[in-house]
């Protein structure tokens, strides 16, 4: 019995140890998510003007730019998963990798070849063990990103798409990009956007009639304003994308850690109150013993009186 009590002690300060553990991550996810959320709300009025520039240059003008023509027969796509460098975040990085795998399948029913570019290394690690080929990865800065990650990523894409498919075997027609928007610290949903060819949806309502339609006039050229803009513009829907993936990952972390800790709390009481029963339970077998011994003892005196 001595042995068990020893057991369930040693396993309460196990799981004690966890507990405080866990709860420091919970913290820390907590303080680092505001900053995550504020960086995201900062760099959503830039994407937002910089997407309306796009949709403008490529709505009220004639130009016949490659970043906002549709290929007549779509060969082949890529996709850009963005997933966490680390773990204990719950089902977030799952999320994302499932809604990727039903894009993937989605493009391959309609026929095009899919290529993989990650970012964090879940995703590599997902698809490496699946022996599935990544052409590129990135990883390293999930929880905190920077511009120039998304300016690496970028350029890599941009040069993909801009390769002809039947020339370069890294060539593709169409960029996807598949991440998890913030919505509030309980809802965090994966997403899946188009990136490129561009798809206008600024302007949706129609004019009505006698309506003064806005006057644009492209200088140098409406040619040299895409080919300024939309760079950029894939660059900041990427780190938009990237700072919203961070909040998420951050949000999930915390929801994790917290219920991680109350399940070490809720062990601890288990294993104390086991450890309670087992050392009352041998202190009234040890009474019983000294009792009876002492019964037996006395009977034995009085036998031989």
């Amino acid at each position: 019995m001595a042995a068990t009590v020893r057991e369930l002690r040693a396993k309460i300060r196990s799981t004690q140890a966890t507990k405080k553990i866990t709860r420091a991550m919970e913290l820390i996810a907590a303080s680092r998510i505001i900053k995550a959320q504020q960086a995201a709300a900062a760099a959503a009025p830039y994407a937002r003007e910089l997407t309306r520039a796009v949709s403008a240059v490529a709505t009220f003008s004639n130009v016949d730019h490659p970043l906002t023509t549709e290929a007549e027969a779509p060969k082949r796509a890529a996709i850009l998963i963005i997933t966490s460098d680390r773990g204990l975040a719950g089902a977030y990085s799952s999320s994302v990798l499932k809604e990727a795998e039903r894009l993937v399948e989605k493009l391959q029913g309609e026929g095009k070849e899919v290529d993989l570019y990650t970012s964090g290394r879940k995703a590599l690690q997902y698809f490496n063990f699946r022996r599935r080929a990544v052409v590129e990865s990135w990883s390293g800065y999930s929880d905190k990103p920077h511009y120039d990650n998304a300016r690496e990523m970028g350029n890599v894409l941009v040069e993909a798409f801009n390769a002809e498919t039947d020339v370069d075997e890294r060539g593709v027609d169409e960029l996807h990009l598949v991440f998890t928007r913030f919505k509030s610290m309980l809802i965090q949903e994966p997403e899946v956007i188009r990136l490129l060819p561009l798809e206008v949806v600024e302007g949706t309502d129609a004019p009505e009639e006698g309506d003064v339609l806005p006057l644009y006039e492209f200088e140098p050229s409406a040619h040299e304003v895409l080919d300024a803009l939309l760079p950029r513009y894939v660059y900041s829907r990427i780190y938009f994308a990237l700072l919203q993936a961070a909040a998420s990952e951050l949000a999930a972390r915390q929801r994790a850690m917290k219920s991680a800790t109350d399940n070490a709390q809720d062990l601890i009481d288990t294993y104390t109150r086991t450890a309670n029963q087992a050392r009352q339970a041998g202190i009234t077998q040890e009474i019983s013993e000294i009792v009876g011994g002492a019964n037996a003892l006395a009977e034995a005196t009085a036998g031989s009186e």
